[in-house]
């Protein structure tokens, strides 16, 4: 009974801190970090998802310090954790600019022209999540 108490004190006072802590099946402790919650992306927009066939894809990005990806944009919602790095995302559109560095999430723009460069001294590593209908790409490139 003791240790259910202090489990369950244990488990209050990180969920306050905005932490998570569970057990496992061995009762070793199993931590959750909150690293972020959106409704938007980063242009403002409600993230909509694909009304048929949801498809996942989770890929990583490698892109060498200066490199510059081409104009592009996204049908359908992406999302993007900077493992390492500082990249600088434009829309091409409005001109704005939002920089992101190891550790932040990026929700992309859906349907929006721009940008994206490494204006860091080291290659940036994102881990990528897309959220389009089944059999398509979510990247278009501007001709």
């Amino acid at each position: 009974m003791r240790n259910i108490l202090a489990s369950m004190t244990l488990l209050a006072a990180a969920l306050f801190a905005g932490v998570a802590l569970a057990l496992d099946s061995s009762g070793m402790p199993v931590v959750v970090t909150p690293l972020a919650s959106r409704t938007e992306t980063a242009s403002g927009q409600p993230i909509v998802l694909p009304q048929k066939n949801v498809e996942v894809l989770v890929s990583t990005y490698d892109i060498a310090a200066g490199a510059t990806l081409p104009v592009h944009k996204h049908p359908f919602p992406r999302y993007a954790y900077v493992q390492a790095g500082t990249l600088q995302v434009t829309n091409v559109e409005t001109g704005k600019s939002n920089t992101y560095k190891t550790g932040d999430f990026i929700v992309e723009m859906i349907g929006q022209w721009h940008q994206a460069t490494n204006v860091g001294a080291d290659p940036v590593k994102l881990l990528v999540i897309d959220q389009v209908e089944q059999g398509t790409k979510n990247t278009v490139l501007r001709q």
